[in-house]
């Protein structure tokens, strides 16, 4: 009899279990429906350029900064979510205003060498948002000199 009601109970899960997966499947299925044709409107960031060169400076004096102009060639509000710096001594400063479509704006970053070594150096930004090219990477570069 416990055997009995064990199969009839597995068969009574494993029926409702399928009944769910494929409602699940139906509201994927209406959800892709509903996906953003080329139509609809979308942000999209275009910088002027991806690296900027500080060149040489003395580690006497060892704060550099940059500026990344970009412009939002996209059709709708451009929302910069996060910048993020590849090391502590690299400061990404960034609006958090929307950037409308046609406008531009600007990423200024502080590179600061206190303490750190002599020499060229490279540091990647990267920066996130809701634009169609979602991930974009900045570099600040250049060569730290003895006092």
């Amino acid at each position: 009899m416990k055997r009995i009601f064990f199969v009839v109970a597995m068969a009574c899960l494993t029926a409702v279990g399928s009944m769910t997966a494929s409602n699940m499947n139906n509201n994927v299925k209406k959800a892709d429906c509903t996906a953003q044709s080329p139509k609809d409107s979308y942000a999209e960031i275009k910088f002027d350029t991806l690296r900027i060169n500080v060149g040489k400076f003395p580690e006497s004096d060892p704060v550099r900064k940059g500026t990344f102009t970009f412009t939002n060639t996209g059709t709708a509000p451009l929302i910069i979510h996060q910048a993020l710096a590849s090391c502590g001594c690299t400061v990404p400063n960034y609006s958090k205003a929307p950037v409308k479509p046609g406008e531009t704006g600007k990423i200024d970053v502080t590179y600061n060498g206190t303490g750190k070594f002599v020499g060229r150096f490279q540091k990647t930004i990267t920066i996130r948002s809701n634009a169609r090219n979602e991930v974009v990477r900045l570099t600040i570069e250049g060569e730290m000199t003895e006092k």
